[in-house]
């Protein structure tokens, strides 16, 4: 049978499914590359006819900048992406700031009246898959009022969480545009050799055997997988699956022998970079297991891991510990995503290393700035509080922090800062700190 029979009355275009939406609803959009771009079209189309519509999405791969869409549509969003910084930067977008999930919730702020996402054709059962990018789908489907399913034929299916029956989804629509793919980061070879450099120390000196590590989405973090082969019987428990660890789970690298939750299973809501090969590999294989968002992040479940290593990313640290993620000063640039929840994890696991990975400096407009700070820029968002991080990282060092005085920190902290900038840091610290 032909997947289009099995949908019956339920196929539609899209734009008889999106007059499902009315006056007042909030319409979640699935994330990232799992944007519905066909769908997000057939709501823009009805701009002149909706009115205080809210439109939930995190990191977008669909420019919601319309001329006279703010008459109609609110973009709300917990986390910005390339296409909404612009948008916030006009005040078109409300930025609600979230770090609380619980499975099968929605987090304080969340509304869902509309659940847009891409799905899988059903199989012979009726279920569909939400394919490499499960997210927050299984809470959003669970709240809706309608939801919409995009039908992408080439989706893969994993284990978990990752379905959703027919007679769950109100419309089935087939697109007219490609689906969203995520653009790659250019990079020069000093954020290469850094982004190396800083791996290699974390493979090497803080992950060990046995390890269950989460591994967050950033240009330094999410390429560790590929530094991790000599390694054993790892087992991963994070948001998303980056690229490489597929290929260590053929490989025998990854077994999660020693996991406590999700004993043998690769866990996470979604791949993100993941190549068509690692793909086939996930594809069908019982060892990957995505879950909702609010399962991945559950506080109340990560803390029954054991020997769990949190490595994540920061746009700036200060010299007593404090890492700023996810704004520039007061200014919003990302959002907090799991890292809070995955740093405080990694302290009460017994044991567990929270992980901050930076690169030393950054280039802005052709001028050096330093990542290490004496103090963050005034209004900068504390995503990981300086008494949850254990180790930071850059390409000149590891600084170890757990259990060290103020003083010690800063002194450690220094010592992996960009050479340009030593001196300066240690006369702030000694000001600061008087050492």
């Amino acid at each position: 049978m032909d997947w289009r029979e099995r949908c019956g009355n339920k196929l539609v275009s899209a734009q008889e499914a999106l007059r499902s939406v009315r006056n007042g609803d909030t319409v979640q959009v699935n994330w990232l590359h799992a944007t519905p771009v066909t769908l997000c079209n057939a709501l823009v189309e009805r701009k002149n006819e909706l009115r205080d519509v809210k439109v939930g999405t995190i990191g977008p791969l669909f420019n919601w900048d319309h001329p006279g869409l703010e008459k109609s549509m609110t973009i709300q969003t917990p986390y910005l992406g390339a296409t909404t910084r612009p948008l916030m930067e006009k005040g078109l977008v409300d930025f609600i700031p979230v770090m609380y999930y619980r499975h099968h919730e929605l987090p304080p702020g969340i509304e869902c009246d509309v659940y847009l996402t891409p799905v899988s054709p059903p199989d012979k059962n009726g279920y569909c898959s939400f394919g490499v990018g499960v997210f927050m789908s299984k809470t959003m489907t669970a709240h809706a009022r309608v939801v919409i399913g995009e039908v992408q034929e080439n989706l893969i299916r994993t284990g978990g969480e990752n379905f959703i029956h027919v007679s769950e989804i109100t419309h089935f629509v087939e697109p007219t545009a490609p689906p969203a793919v995520l653009p790659s980061t250019p990079r020069n070879e000093e954020e290469i050799s850094a982004t190396e450099i800083i791996c290699t120390l974390v493979a090497n000196e803080l992950i060990h055997d046995g390890d269950t590590v989460q591994i967050g989405l950033g240009s330094v973090s999410s390429p560790l997988a590929m530094y991790l082969e000599h390694r054993n019987d790892l087992g991963i428990h994070t948001e998303v699956i980056p690229g490489g660890v597929a290929r260590l789970v053929q490989k025998g690298v990854i077994t999660g022998k020693y996991k406590t939750v999700n004993p043998g299973k690769v866990v996470a809501s979604a791949g993100i970079g993941v190549l068509p090969d690692e793909l086939a590999i996930i594809d069908g294989n019982p060892l990957f297991e995505f879950y909702d968002f609010t399962y991945t992040d559950d506080l109340r479940l990560l803390v029954n891991q054991r020997n769990y290593v949190a490595v994540n990313n920061a746009l700036a640290v200060d010299l007593g510990g404090q890492a700023c993620s996810e704004s520039i000063g007061p200014y919003m640039y990302t959002g907090t995503g799991g890292q809070t929840v995955f740093m405080v994890t990694a302290a009460y696991c017994n044991p567990g290393k929270g992980v901050i990975v930076t690169p030393s400096s950054a280039l802005v407009k052709g001028r050096r700035l330093s990542r290490i700070v004496p103090m963050l820029e005034p209004g900068s968002v504390v995503t990981a509080q300086r008494a949850f991080v254990d180790y930071v990282v850059t390409e000149y060092g590891v600084a170890q922090l757990r259990g060290k005085s103020l003083r010690q920190r800063a002194a450690a902290l220094v010592e992996i800062a960009h050479p340009d900038f030593r001196e300066e840091l240690r006369t702030e610290a000694r000001r600061i700190y008087r050492m």
